[in-house]
């Protein structure tokens, strides 16, 4: 029976994305590409995320026309999915630039023509944990077989990166070894890290809405998931109400879980005022900005965060496990910039003196290694490069 009802969704999918995707966007490729509008199709939210905004905002400065399709599965019917598929694949056969920020299986079967760049943002920088064709002898993610049979990747033009480093991992897991689509020119949704405007803004922005982050130091608290994208659950790790008592007053916590994350661990009534989930209510770039210090796991956003020139550590109680599981490019030792506890009671008592404690030329070299194609002026090279000749 598993193996048939495997077979049913494997025909499921073939039936939309190489037929009824397909024909939609032959159909409508009748007509000529417009040279002045690109598309941009989110995979896992509603709207256009920080991913894409950098790039829109310059697309429209430019004179594009930029459109937008949410594939994003959660919450709707099978029958609403088909039809943004196919409201998908009508507006792509027409963009001049198709614009990605994750793996997308109904853009990597689509029969695309040579006038339409397909430009893959990406969500995150450096190369951290495994994805993609990496993991296809993991037991996280599809097996390779399933990834060429229905590829995520297969119709990059360009695939953007944090730095040259990084090159071989996206093109191993992406499978575009050979191909020279993976090109380190920065990564667009990095430029906002070198505006002190926006900076400030995202912290105004946090403090509207957790008022008690006013004049108290700020720990941000960022884990990845666990378990299959299709089945995330959140870790459980970090013990709030202790590591309230480590910190004491003059201290605010802010949880930012990962998006795909829905059930997580309740915060205790007693840290009603020091501990908040702002999971659903703030962006994770503005956590950052509004930030002290931050504590993550195996999240990618250790790239990102190695701009701000702030302390940062790692909870991991169970990176064993996440390394038989799925994997990392680098060794987790040698790649992390900052400690690795195992306890809250190792992390409270490290954050309460981070700011002396913390080695701060580590997190210089790291920065150097993994983000230097990131300056503040990655988006308009992506977007000259995305429509320039040798693309």
């Amino acid at each position: 029976m598993g193996v048939l009802a495997m077979d049913l969704k494997s025909l499921a999918k073939a039936l939309l994305y190489y037929g009824v995707d397909g024909v939609a966007y032959r159909l409508h490729a009748l007509l000529p590409v417009d040279e002045r509008k690109a598309l941009f199709v989110e995979m896992s939210a509603a709207e256009p995320t920080h991913d894409f905004a950098t790039m829109m905002d310059y697309l429209k400065s430019q004179g594009f026309s930029c459109d937008f399709v949410s594939l994003q599965k959660r919450g709707g019917s099978g029958a609403r999915y088909v039809l943004r598929c196919v409201e998908m694949s009508w507006k792509a056969a027409r963009a001049k630039l198709l614009c990605l920020c994750d793996a997308s299986m109904p853009v990597g079967c689509l029969p695309v023509r040579r006038q339409t760049k397909v430009v893959q943002l990406w969500h995150g920088c450096g190369a951290f944990k495994k994805f993609g064709f990496s993991t296809a002898q993991k037991t996280f993610g599809v097996s390779r077989e399933e990834g060429e049979r229905f590829p995520h990747y297969g119709n990059a033009s360009l695939v953007t990166v944090s730095s040259p480093e990084v090159v071989w991992a996206y093109e191993e897991a992406m499978g575009l070894e050979g191909a020279g689509a993976v090109r380190a020119l920065g990564v667009s949704r990095t430029d906002a890290f070198f505006d002190e405007r926006q900076l400030g803004a995202w912290r105004t922005e946090v403090a509207r809405a957790v008022p008690q982050v006013e004049g108290q130091k700020v720990l941000l608290y960022a884990p990845t998931f666990r378990g299959q994208v299709t089945d995330p659950v959140a870790p459980d790790c970090l013990d709030v109400a202790r590591l309230h008592e480590l910190l004491g007053d003059g201290w605010v916590v802010l949880l930012k879980h990962h998006p795909f994350v829905r059930v997580r661990p309740a915060i205790p009534v007693s840290c009603a005022d020091f501990a908040f989930d702002v999971t659903d209510t703030l962006p994770i770039e503005a956590c950052m900005a509004a930030a002290d210090v931050c504590v993550t796991d195996y999240s990618s956003l250790v790239f990102e965060w190695s701009l701000l020139r702030k302390p940062l550590a790692f909870l991991v109680p169970d990176r064993e496990e996440y390394d038989d599981r799925r994997g990392f490019y680098y060794d987790f030792d040698e790649l992390v910039p900052g400690p690795t506890f195992c306890t809250t009671d190792e992390l409270g008592e490290w954050a309460v003196r981070a700011e002396d404690l913390y080695d701060f030329e580590r997190l210089a070299r790291f920065r150097d290694r993994f983000m230097s194609a990131c300056d503040g002026h990655a988006t308009e090279r992506i977007a000259n490069a995305a429509l320039s000749s040798e693309v």
